[in-house]
């Protein structure tokens, strides 16, 4: 098997979710509501995913109370039906049972949330987790299970043959060469781009998917309620928001517009108001527009339904379609259902190309690099093996589960100073992110080798001429593509991710 990115492995839309594994509470209101079988059986699939993931990815993935505050006494009955109806959907997969929190408990337990008028609010759990770090560790298990891998390697045209499509040519953006690659099979799996590449194959396909942006913001810790997130349940045009704890810090998303395909995704202004506006209605220290640290929108392919006036409803489920020269296109879908759109769609190409392959799909049961032998409570083991600080051996070992302690023998080589000031990420990491983890440029380390980027654009900045020093080294760049470096990050990080 062999897999092409044009760019990094999650620089789009993988890096920028909300970084929730969750059924989805809003898409089961929808499917009662709107007596809707696609939305139900999205949540129920989804309710099941995010218990593989928790089990393969125990390093990058946690459990995470989540508390919706309620104002009106009517909604307490409402919101704790649904919730019940939640837990029933996970069965034994839902390690958080859903539960009814009085006003009494809520300004105890969560002094961050707005007390005027709380008639209470549901406890209830769901999945967190570090989207890039997952992306680019699913590259390296299939690395380890046998397939070619490459980013930056992108797919100029389709190959034919007797009018079937028999592979990709291809051109490495680093390096400039072009060649072709034959395969059985193709799969296009582009995410936001699949009708781009559908057209390749057949210029007049029409397109399957509407694509919707996602604005984030992230402030400081402070605002984050002590070891749970908020779910604010709906918002002036009927959304959900969510103010979540992440990796120290606080995230506040998400948006939902329509965009078009030639659109770039931008927190924008308004994107930037909204979030800020619908927080503030819920917690007691007011976020300024000046706490901002990190901002970042991505985009949404959503599987296109002509007669929607807006892109809320639509479902995040996924379809598979095969074109006119054999082409199998996996579209739409959402993070959490990852595993489950792979299997399906290898499943087709197994069913419709002749590929030859085991009887069972095993990806449900394979622990993903760095989760055999990971250990919870290891951390401090690390942090004396090592001398280092708490705060740095906790995010060793939940970056890199039980690979940490190979980074860390680094620590020898490079030292053991931090990128940045206040952040717990390591130059080693610089080091380990190139020979280890096919990081190519100053933004694959600064944004998804690590994630400071996502969490302080300031201090990814301060960061970059030393992590452009370190790749110059591992990488052998002259001056001149150190230079082109620096500028294109700063450029990046200057507008928002």
């Amino acid at each position: 098997m062999a897999l092409v990115e044009r760019e990094d492995f999650g620089s789009g839309t993988s890096s920028r979710s909300t970084k929730l594994i969750h059924g989805g509470v809003r898409y089961l209101e929808l499917a009662f509501k709107r007596l809707d079988r696609v939305q139900y059986r999205l949540v129920r699939d989804a309710l099941a995913e995010r218990s593989i993931l928790l089990r393969i990815a125990p390093h990058l993935t946690h459990w995470l109370p989540l508390f919706t505050p309620l104002y009106r006494t009517y909604q307490l009955p409402y919101y704790w039906t649904g919730l019940k109806l939640y837990d029933a959907l996970a069965g034994e997969a839902g390690a958080i049972p859903s539960r009814f929190v009085s006003s009494r408990e809520a300004r105890t337990r969560f002094p961050q949330v707005k007390t005027e008028g709380l008639r209470g609010g549901v406890l209830y759990g769901d999945g967190q987790f570090d989207d890039a770090r997952m992306n680019v560790t699913l590259a390296l298990t299939a690395i380890e299970q046998g397939a070619a891998v490459a980013n930056y390697v992108e797919v100029v045209g389709l190959v034919q043959r007797d009018g079937r499509i028999i592979g990709a040519a291809v051109q490495d953006r680093v390096s400039g060469g072009a060649w072709e690659i034959e395969a059985r099979g193709v799969i296009n799996a582009s995410g936001p781009w699949s009708d781009r590449v559908r057209q390749l194959e057949d210029g007049s396909a029409e397109p399957i998917l509407q694509l919707s942006s996602g604005a984030h913001i992230v402030v400081d810790g402070a605002f984050s309620l002590p070891e749970a997130g908020l779910l604010i349940p709906k918002t002036e045009d009927g959304r959900v928001l969510f103010v979540l704890p992440w990796l120290g810090h606080t995230l506040i998303g998400t948006t939902d517009e329509a965009v078009r395909p030639d659109e770039p995704p931008s927190a924008g202004e308004a994107a930037i108001e909204y979030l800020l506006r619908h927080a503030n209605r819920y917690l007691t220290r007011r976020v300024e527009r000046a706490d901002i640290r990190a901002s970042w929108a991505g985009l949404r392919p959503l599987i296109r339904d002509p007669r929607a006036t807006d892109t809320a409803g639509l479902a995040r489920d996924h379809v598979i379609v095969e074109g006119p020269g054999g082409m199998i296109t996996i579209g739409g879908g959402k993070w959490t259902t990852y595993r489950k759109m792979a299997q399906d769609a290898v499943d087709y190409a197994i069913s419709h190309t002749g590929l030859e392959a085991g009887a069972l799909c095993r990806t449900a049961s394979l622990l993903l690099v760095g989760a055999e032998g990971f250990d919870r409570a290891g951390a401090e083991q690390i942090e004396t093996r090592y001398a280092l600080d708490a705060d740095v051996a906790q995010h060793l070992l939940r970056a890199y589960g039980s690979r940490a302690d190979q980074v860390a023998n680094l620590l020898a080589e490079v030292g053991s100073a931090r990128l940045a000031a206040g952040h717990p990420f390591l130059l080693v990491e610089v080091v380990w992110a190139a020979r280890q983890e096919l990081a190519e440029t100053a933004l694959d380390v600064l944004a998804r080798r690590t994630r400071l980027a996502f969490l302080d654009q300031a201090a990814a900045k301060a960061a970059l001429p030393r992590v452009v020093e370190l790749l110059a080294a591992e990488l052998d760049w002259d001056s001149e593509r150190q230079r082109r470096e620096v500028a294109e990050a700063l450029k990046t990080l200057e507008r928002g991710l």
